[in-house]
């Protein structure tokens, strides 16, 4: 009876994450977003699959929330254990490394990587208690040097570079555990926009199917929806 938490589940890639995984068997979905009474599409998710999720105000950019959210999922846990937990909530300005204001690149950093980094924190006790232990910190090729992508999306680019040495950090220090970071792809969804050129349901498929072969081994890696390894 494998148990889940994506931050982020109200729209595109945490919505679709979250439906794939209602039409598993036996799973438990902890489904976090800012606002759930707008989350019209999660909350009608939640009355076809009532008692397989659980919806959780959480605000990835509050540290308040953050606990206070975590602390409504370790007590919804009774004593089991978190499988899998999802980073995957993140803003994006678009901007570039000569044209970014102070305050989009500092609330970049809060949602995109203080907010991974506290919300791991807050569900150690949790994770610990499971057999897979899993963190997938969602990540983007833009993050790559190797890639080199050029100028676009800076303050994004540079959050997920972090969240890739935060990633390889968690790894280091607990070597029972399973962080790593994923490409989820091109995705067609707002954050995307569009001239994305892959669906939700395909990367989403490919993702489930990487994160649920993971082992030890996988600890502190790049990967992406399909399973291939990033260079840094």
């Amino acid at each position: 009876m494998p148990t889940w938490f994506i931050t982020g589940a109200s729209r595109g890639i945490g919505l679709e994450l979250t439906r794939q995984l209602l039409q598993l068997p036996d799973n438990t979905v902890f489904a976090t977003c800012r606002d759930p009474a707008r989350a019209t599409d999660l909350r009608a998710l939640a009355e076809s699959y009532q008692g397989a999720i659980h919806i959780i105000q959480l605000d990835v950019a509050e540290e308040e929330s953050i606990a206070k959210g975590a602390g409504e999922v370790i007590q919804l846990l009774d004593g089991r254990g978190l499988d899998y937990l999802f980073n995957n909530a993140a803003i994006n300005h678009r901007d570039s490394a000569f044209a970014f204001s102070s305050n989009d690149l500092r609330d970049t950093f809060t949602s995109n990587v203080i907010g991974p980094a506290l919300v791991s924190q807050y569900l150690l006790q949790a994770i610990e208690r499971s057999e897979r232990k899993v963190i997938v910190n969602m990540t983007s090729t833009l993050s790559s040097f190797a890639k080199d992508c050029g100028a676009k999306s800076a303050s994004y680019s540079i959050s997920k570079t972090a969240v890739n040495m935060l990633t390889y950090k968690q790894a280091k220090e607990r070597p029972d555990l399973i962080p790593i970071v994923l490409d989820p792809g091109w995705v067609k969804t707002e954050m995307g926009g569009q001239g994305a050129l892959i669906e939700a349901e395909k990367s989403v498929r490919g993702i489930l199917k990487v994160v649920t072969g993971l082992t030890t081994q996988s600890a502190g890696k790049f990967l992406n929806y399909q399973g291939k390894e990033i260079p840094w």
